[in-house]
């Protein structure tokens, strides 16, 4: 079968390595990709906000299935522009992208569905919200509706934080909306649940836990994510059975009586307080960095399974995952998430360990003269196995330890709720 993928990032750099495994695989293109899924697939350098541009490309390598890696082009309608030219692609459509597009609509259908979350009020002007905030305690959780890349959420502890956050959203500090989400402060620890879900079923899909923010110990703004380990140690039979008869089942029955069927990969982001799941956020693809520790314990040959999602089949199908424990540690441009440094080239990638325990998983790099340089804010994911999660960390800190670049900085510290139970 021959494959595309959408996207630049270390997640669509992981899911490549992933397809590439299979025996099934005959040609596989990674739209714009990067400098590392330039080894696994043929990059083709073109604007995936271009859908015709897109359709051309996919039509000339008569491409079977197309999977969409970052959540833009998913809220942008991609789907549905692909799938009225016939094209099989893997992903929710314009619609349905909205439990992401929106935090309004997520939190509404959450509300309809009883669907434990935060309370929450949206607002679109100023005067509705600092009337919300007087009659709520702080902390509080500002959040801006659309998308904003994971940094249009901020945790105020104070009234005249949370005034100053309102006004940034409303005059439009990110492109995507000029509305405000705010939501009570949720004490507990967070996980990251994810399924792949056809028109028929669901199977659970992993979990991860994600570190947002950019400071060890968790401090400092929020980022895209600073690295991530998996299986989170919170799941168990318990949990996962109150996650998908809370959260997983009312909200992909919503969807289908909304007359927009949910397909695709499904990350649900809870926080777990006091034994119970309440939805977060729900993110309509898989997480960055969380997809590439996830592929790397994903032992059942990731074509097959996107195949059979794509014929609504995946019901009888059994997905089975490496036992070990594995983390991703970000390399991010000194900067991030503010203004980084850009075009730094990074030196003695070569000498660090790659096998079947070990990746360097590209996210914001491009190749000049045979040299890789960094082009964004997150860079690299070295991502390691291990039989616990101690030598999992060790693994990456090691080979981060070969890599020369003065301009990167890194977080030592990922996975240190779980490292210190």
């Amino acid at each position: 079968m021959n494959l595309a993928v959408i996207g630049s990032g270390g997640r669509e750099h992981s899911i490549c390595y992933k397809l590439k495994q299979s025996k099934r695989l005959k040609k596989l293109i990674c739209i714009p990709g990067n400098a590392g899924t330039e080894s696994l697939a043929k990059n083709i350098n073109i604007d995936i906000s271009d859908f015709n541009s897109v359709f051309e490309t996919i039509r000339n390598y008569e491409i079977d299935i197309v999977i969409v890696g970052p959540e833009q082009p998913l809220v942008d309608g991609i789907v549905d522009f692909l799938s009225e030219k016939n094209v099989k692609v893997f992903g929710p459509d314009k619609f349905a992208s909205q439990l992401e597009g929106s935090k309004v609509f997520m939190k509404d259908l959450c509300k309809k569905n009883n669907i434990p979350t935060a309370k929450f009020g949206s607002f679109d002007d100023l005067n509705g919200a600092l009337d919300f905030l007087n009659k709520n305690k702080m902390p509080i959780v500002v959040k801006a509706d659309g998308l904003a890349s994971g940094k249009g959420v901020t945790i105020c502890k104070s009234i005249e934080e949370a005034k100053i956050k309102i006004i940034e959203i409303l005059n439009g500090k990110y492109k995507s909306s000029r509305k405000v989400v705010l939501e009570e402060f949720l004490n507990g620890e967070e996980i990251s649940y994810f399924s792949i879900v056809d028109g028929n079923c669901y199977k659970f899909f992993g979990s991860a836990q994600d570190h947002k923010k950019v400071g060890e110990g968790d401090t400092g703004p929020n980022t895209g994510g600073m690295g991530a380990y998996s299986p989170s140690n919170l799941l168990d039979v318990k949990l996962d059975e109150k996650i998908k008869k809370k959260i997983i089942n009312p909200t992909l029955k919503a969807m289908k009586n909304l007359g927009h069927p949910y397909r695709g990969f499904l990350y649900a982001g809870l926080m777990i307080s006091k034994g119970e799941p309440y939805l977060i956020e729900y993110n309509i693809r898989m997480g960055d960095p969380e997809c590439q520790v996830l592929m790397m314990r994903l032992k059942t040959d990731l074509l097959e399974i996107i195949d059979l999602a794509t014929k609504d089949k995946l019901n009888d199908f059994e997905i089975e995952w490496n036992e070990d424990n594995c983390m991703t540690i970000v390399l991010c441009a000194n900067g991030y998430p503010g203004n980084h440094i850009k075009n730094s080239e990074i030196e003695k990638l070569a000498s660090a360990d790659q096998d079947n325990n070990k990746q360097i998983f590209h996210a914001g790099t491009y190749k000049k003269n045979n040299k890789i340089f960094s082009s964004g804010g997150r860079v690299l994911n070295i991502t390691s196995l291990g039989k616990t999660l101690v030598e999992a960390r060790d693994r990456c800190l090691l080979n981060l330890k070969k890599i020369d670049w003065n301009d990167g900085f890194y977080r030592k510290d990922i996975g240190w709720r779980a490292l210190k139970k």
